[in-house]
């Protein structure tokens, strides 16, 4: 199997997974804290590894400011809204509203990275918009306020810029060749720290709740949701581009829903189905054409 293929799968299915295994973060623990333990453990065995196998730890001096924007927008700001939408709404929509983010890519690589942006990424943008859109109106039937929908639509909104503008900063690390398991390392601890001053500043308690699918979601999200899924993609990242990885986004909100129609009894309506379709053409749509010209051209040489 390809390299690429190989990363883009495994990021795939590792984040398609990681939206129902958030649910079993909530309630007790403040989400914060639980976001500050994930990636507490995450960043310690990416150092540990690094420690094990005689490796430089400590990034560049001129790399720390990548790493705290890194921080703050990856592995901060974005999980914290991620794990309040899921307070509000199933693990499915929340990762349908995340696919969001594959137009925002776009759009901030023409704005940071000088990328053009196509005609058809703004038609699939709002292809993909219009069926994220549809896929929450049952949700919104029969009240905003009460449902807290458009609460949750609205965290992960501001879930998706975070991260896109965070894809950017991860985007110039890779060009500057900083070393990547060092680099996301410090970088998940810097978004630890940033959750812990959160935790703090609310007054959460930092005690955990002996429970075992806590324990168990923890470590995956850790190990798995958060270093391989994370080294997997944030690789992928610099060998295809911002723009190009996007399809991860459009991909793993399919799998999450078929997860959440498994475990969390969702129950598909036919606006639901439409608004499936179309998200995952609109945002296709957004990817395909550079993808596509680059076979022709392959083809025609």
């Amino acid at each position: 199997m390809p390299v690429n293929l190989a990363l883009f799968f495994c990021s795939v299915l590792i984040w398609g997974s990681t939206w129902y295994a958030i649910t079993f973060q909530l309630g007790a623990v403040h989400p914060a804290v639980s976001v500050a333990y994930r990636f507490l453990l995450a960043g310690g065995v990416l150092l540990a590894w690094l420690a094990l196998r005689r490796q430089p730890i400590l990034p560049k001096r001129d790399g720390w400011g990548l790493i705290l924007g890194a921080g703050l927008l990856n592995f901060s700001l974005n999980y914290f809204m991620v794990y309040k939408a899921t307070e509000l709404l199933p693990s499915g929509l929340v990762a349908v509203a995340g696919s969001v983010l594959s137009v925002m890519n776009v759009v901030n690589a023409r704005l940071f990275l000088g990328q053009p942006i196509r005609p058809a990424v703004l038609v699939g943008g709002m292809m993909g918009v219009a069926g994220v859109l549809l896929l929450f109106t049952p949700e919104l039937d029969g009240g905003v306020l009460t449902g807290g929908a458009l609460i949750g639509f609205g965290l992960m909104m501001i879930s998706n810029y975070s991260a896109s503008l965070g894809n950017m900063v991860v985007s110039k690390t890779r060009k500057a060749e900083m070393p990547l398991i060092t680099t996301t390392a410090w970088s998940m601890l810097v978004g630890a720290l940033f959750m812990v001053l959160v935790a703090l500043i609310q007054g959460a308690s930092f005690a955990i709740v002996p429970s075992m699918p806590y324990f168990l979601s923890l470590l995956y999200l850790a190990l798995f949701g958060s270093i391989a899924a994370f080294l997997c993609y944030f690789t992928l990242l610099g060998r295809i581009g911002p723009g190009r990885s996007g399809y991860v986004a459009i991909m793993t909100p399919v799998v999450a829903l078929v997860v959440s129609t498994l475990f969390e009894d969702y129950h598909w309506t036919p606006a639901g189905i439409a608004g499936l379709l179309l998200a995952v053409l609109g945002n296709l749509l957004v990817m395909a054409p550079a993808s596509l010209g680059a076979l022709l051209r392959r083809q025609a040489a």
